[in-house]
């Protein structure tokens, strides 16, 4: 049980984690040249959300299911449940969504010689932006959650 709990908790932190780099790698204030670099390295961090995100629930449901955590309805499990599946339609489908038309846009030769983004890019990435801000607050609300385990 032990040994369940330390992948549970190690997968959640690894795997939430690297949603609080994004607000770090994609700045408003990009060349379209950083701004590539920025993509490409969210490309590699959102694989931990997907796979180590999805192994923390998985171990979570497990620890549910054959520990001493009392009912599933309880605030905090249900709760961190809930708040997880957000976090991960926030950081699978809608996030991707401007990241996606962003990197088409990058990967355009004549664009990488922007010093600032135009207009419409800079609205794709300030909306990247906001859904990184908002996973992250999830996430901060999540850690509570499981930490605190408010009744």
């Amino acid at each position: 049980m032990k040994w369940l709990v330390l992948v549970h908790v190690l997968s959640a932190i690894i795997g939430i984690g690297p949603t609080y780099a994004f607000l770090i790698i994609l700045r408003k204030n990009q060349s379209a040249t950083e701004l590539k670099f920025s993509l490409r390295m969210g490309r590699i961090l959102e694989l931990f959300p997907k796979i180590l995100g999805t192994l923390a629930v998985v171990t979570g449901l497990i620890l549910v299911f054959v520990g001493e955590y009392g009912a599933f309805t309880q605030l905090w499990l249900l709760g961190s449940l809930i708040l997880f599946i957000i976090i991960q339609v926030i950081v699978v489908a809608i996030g991707p969504r401007w990241i996606k038309s962003l990197t088409a846009w990058v990967e355009v030769p004549a664009n990488q010689s922007f010093l600032t983004l135009p207009a419409p890019q800079a609205s794709q990435l300030s909306k990247a932006l906001g859904s990184a801000r908002l996973a992250s607050l999830i996430g901060l609300v999540l850690f509570i959650f499981m930490i605190m385990k408010p009744t």
